[in-house]
């Protein structure tokens, strides 16, 4: 940790040398933006953020920050739901919101080669022209910046078709803890010349370095799409309906689900026309060429209907498919409107043990007298237990946490993983050592040691720094 603290008149200066007084926060009302992100319940007083506006700014900061021994904490739009941005106490904290320029499209090799601050609808909003389409879309995607979705592994409604974000990275430049400035990857399509080392940075939750280029792969866009949202009266038909459609070879872009008391906050909220006394709802959409998506909506429909479901609406048009989808998009806002508090998980399963979690996550509600709604991506296992609480209820919280635990210890009996897609950050730390062996635990702090042996890039995330206690 910190052997001095940032407020010190000398380091402000040098820092302000190095991107100017207007990229500079110390005053306390300009730096309470970055004291949090989107986690529940997660705070720390931010004391300095920098924003600067180039490479070698960035590269600036950190090796004033290597030389004094100060904790840097690399941040975005500050989206993310992990607690991975909250700032360190007497570090600095380094936003880069400012580097926001797309510097390339290539469309005769399918590639976008943008600085970490763009937007990431922007990205795909400045592929369309191109006929290009860049797919991964998490539900932050018109705020959430790209360096961001790279450092948390984002994943999205589109996952199951399209993959995540670690799926379109193909190089980037990476500013080390140590000040140097390296480029990782290629845009060769076949590049294995020694380990894949910005695979390695990619989900890394700037505990290992600072992205500060990505260049990311691009795929032709879908000529055509459909979307369909079916009701069922239980969720193992709406279960059923998602397996048989996967076995039926029939890959959508989209497979969702909300259960009864999402569907009639996201109903209260967006009258988006949901069937809200259904218990479970799936949003399904297929894209590509025309008439292989209106064969594959054909038969999703059918599949569902002969699962039983109560209703199978198909979009009338690209307007009608817009608040169709919808209604999973702002499942997240309608919930958080209820409680003052609102957690949200990201539990993920293999697919074919969906029901168990979601029934297990229903019996820990009732358990707990808590209020918890769940929906997510049906189509790869990723389930968002999203629990509607007070955190300056104490007595609440505690049950909150035991609830939390209990539905880790499920998702990993039956073979699910801790995260996700939101990744580890502060906020799943306690959980990490019961998903990963002992050697396997080990084998991650070796590598945060080998690349960054004075733990100043992001310290306290992910896993407690070399020397002290273990979570």
């Amino acid at each position: 940790m910190a052997s001095h603290r940032i407020e010190s008149s000398n380091l402000v200066s040098r820092l302000s040398s190095i991107v100017g007084k207007e990229d500079l926060l110390t005053e306390p009302e300009d730096l309470v933006p970055y004291g949090f992100d989107g986690t529940a319940a997660l705070k720390q007083s931010a004391v300095c953020v920098v924003t600067p506006r180039t490479v070698e700014a960035v590269a600036a900061i950190v090796s004033l920050a290597a030389a004094e021994n100060i904790p840097v904490v690399t941040r975005g739009s500050g989206t993310g739901l992990s607690g991975g941005s909250i700032p360190v106490d007497g570090g600095i904290v380094l936003c880069l919101v400012n580097l926001d320029e797309i510097l390339e499209i290539d469309p005769a090799n399918l590639t976008m080669l943008c600085q970490p601050g763009v937007i990431t609808k922007a990205i795909d909003d400045a592929a369309a022209p191109f006929g290009l389409f860049y797919p991964p879309d998490p539900g932050s995607m018109k705020i959430s910046t790209i360096g961001g979705n790279v450092a948390n592994n984002s994943g999205g409604l589109r996952g199951l078709k399209y993959g995540v974000t670690r799926d379109y990275v193909m190089g980037m430049e990476v500013v080390l803890p140590s000040g140097e400035v390296c480029w990782l990857g290629s845009k060769c399509v076949k590049d294995v010349a020694g380990y894949s080392m910005k695979d390695l940075f990619v989900g890394s939750e700037g505990t290992l370095g600072i992205i500060t280029k990505v260049l990311l792969k691009l795929v032709p866009r879908p000529k055509a799409r459909r979307t369909l949202l079916a009701s069922f009266d239980s969720m193992e038909a709406a279960a059923r309906t998602v397996s048989e459609i996967i076995e039926k070879q029939i890959i959508p872009c989209t497979l969702e689900f909300l259960d009864r008391k999402t569907c009639r906050c996201v109903e209260d909220y967006a009258k988006v026309g949901l069937p809200t006394e259904a218990a479970a709802v799936v949003l399904m959409e297929t894209d590509g060429h025309p008439s292989v998506v209106d064969e594959e909506a054909d038969a999703m429909a059918a599949i569902a209907e002969s699962n039983g479901a109560i209703t199978v609406e198909k979009a009338r048009d690209e307007a009608h498919a817009t608040k169709l989808a919808s209604a999973r998009r702002t499942a997240f806002s309608a919930l958080a409107r209820i409680r003052p508090t609102t957690i949200l998980e990201d539990v993920t399963v293999p697919r074919s043990r969906l029901v168990e979690i979601v029934s297990f996550v229903e019996e820990t509600g009732r358990k707990y007298d808590l209020d918890i709604a769940t929906f997510g991506h049906f189509g790869d296992g990723n389930v968002h237990p999203t629990i509607l609480t007070d955190e300056t209820d104490t007595e609440e919280m505690e049950r909150v946490e035991h609830a939390l635990s209990d539905i880790i210890d499920k998702t990993i009996e039956l073979g699910g993983t801790i995260t996700g897609e939101h990744g580890v950050g502060l906020a799943k730390k306690p959980f990490l050592p019961r998903q990963f062996s002992e050697a396997s635990f080990s084998l991650l702090r070796q590598v945060k040691v080998a690349l960054d042996p004075l733990g100043i890039l992001n310290p306290g995330k992910i896993f407690d720094p070399a020397g002290e206690a273990k979570s």
